[in-house]
């Protein structure tokens, strides 16, 4: 192996990367021994020269290396296709039945940093976020094409974060043919999935078991003798429903009716046509709508009356409402401002059930903020459930970074 331009740290940067955080920031880089171009491979030393791990270096970069092993490599095709069956081994372990679609490999969560690979079925689709990986994007597909053969690679890198890399963005047919959306099911549900001008990859993989434990929620209330609210009358709303993922689990769950909104007239559209296609078209309702201002328009009372709630259960599955630390303050004020609305639509005894999606915002932090929306509408919510991301979006604690989307399930107790 030929030498390795050196990246040296400065005192007391080394201890994050010992514990397994990827990446080094370029205020934490001591110095270069010699020159290395954007995109090269370098070896990481602490300030005393002990090797800590080998990565891909952009000076361009607020992150100026991404270590991808604490173990001298070579990044060629033999190492991505080891990388990436060992990421579909741990989705074997610990995804449960045989599912057609799910995330291969979730970037820092499989040390493969900038790196997200999506199967749908038969097609993959690819997003890279670094330069690193940029550089290395034709051995990546030979390693994909190697290991699932699939009839088609997309790539979708249009994320926020190639800019900071100095990447313009990438859409397109990398493999293969691709002769209009994808149909994939979920938990017995079939959705249509536009891969190439969708949200995200397509579909939000990271909810696949939520999906379903929501929709559980509403089918052991029903089947309770003595459940007074939640019967198969039951109303839902589901706000920001994107493709239906939250709503149609429920109306399949028996409930009477659920009404979605999302501000994306694309996704209502969409959404409609997932409801016809599983056959709870009847039992489904939508709005293309700001949710925040349909939110407002429902609890707007004249003085000295009250809202009447009309929902048995309330599902809230936003955006992020930050993409960076300093924006928290006014993320947190949004969070609040969407659960004093929804608590004060859902009847006694009726079920919130809500998520958030910023690594930013902690799991202690995102229940404090509904507990705050709880108090000032003088509600008592009894905890009933707690979600997170699905298994395969897997956790590295050493990376917080990895865990971003948590969740709760709240009864109105009065």
């Amino acid at each position: 192996m030929q030498s390795l331009p050196t990246i040296l740290l400065k005192p007391g940067e080394a201890d994050r990367i010992i514990a397994g955080h990827p990446w080094i920031y370029s205020g934490s880089v001591l110095r270069l021994t010699q020159p290395a171009a954007d995109g090269d491979l370098v070896q990481v030393k602490d300030h005393r020269q002990r090797f800590l791990g080998t990565g891909l270096y952009n000076s361009k970069s607020r992150i100026a290396v991404r270590v991808l092993s604490p173990d001298r490599i070579e990044v060629d095709r033999t190492f991505f296709e080891s990388r990436i069956r060992a990421a579909l081994a741990v989705r074997q372990r610990y995804l449960s039945g045989s599912p057609g679609s799910f995330r291969v490999v979730n970037a820092e969560s499989d040390f493969l940093s900038g790196l997200i690979v999506d199967k749908y079925e038969d097609i993959l689709v690819l997003q890279i976020s670094s330069l690193g990986m940029e550089r290395s994007k034709s051995l990546i597909v030979e390693a994909l094409q190697t290991i699932f053969s699939p009839r088609a690679i997309i790539e979708r890198s249009e994320t926020g974060a190639r800019k900071f890399e100095g990447l313009p963005d990438a859409n397109g047919v990398l493999a293969g043919n691709l002769d209009g959306p994808v149909q994939i099911s979920t938990s017995g549900i079939s959705f249509e999935v536009d891969l190439i001008g969708g949200q995200k990859t397509g579909f939000y993989l990271d909810q696949q078991v939520n999906y379903r434990l929501v929709a559980e929620l509403l089918s052991r209330a029903q089947g309770c003798a003595d459940e007074v609210v939640r019967t198969p009358g039951a109303q839902v709303l589901d706000c920001f429903c994107f493709l239906g993922g939250f709503g149609l689990h429920a109306a399949r769950a028996g409930v009477a009716g659920v009404h979605m909104l999302d501000q994306s007239a694309d996704a209502i559209a969409a959404a409609k046509q997932n409801a016809e296609r599983n056959g709870l078209a009847e039992k489904c309702s939508f709005e293309a709508v700001n949710v925040f201002d349909w939110l407002k328009a429902h609890t707007r009372v004249p003085p000295h009356e009250k809202v009447v709630p009309q929902w048995d259960m309330i599902i809230l599955d936003p955006p992020s409402f930050t993409r960076t630390r300093s924006a928290v303050p006014d993320a947190l004020r949004g969070y609040k401002e969407i659960h004093l609305r929804a608590l004060k639509l859902l009847k006694p005894g009726g079920t919130l059930a809500t998520f958030c999606c910023s690594h930013h915002v902690d799991a202690g932090l995102f229940q404090d903020t509904v507990l705050s929306a709880a108090f000032d509408t003088r509600r008592i919510l009894r905890r009933v459930a707690a979600y997170a991301q699905s298994p395969d979006h897997p956790i590295i604690p050493m990376i917080p970074e990895t865990e971003y989307l948590k969740g709760f399930a709240f009864e109105v107790v009065r």
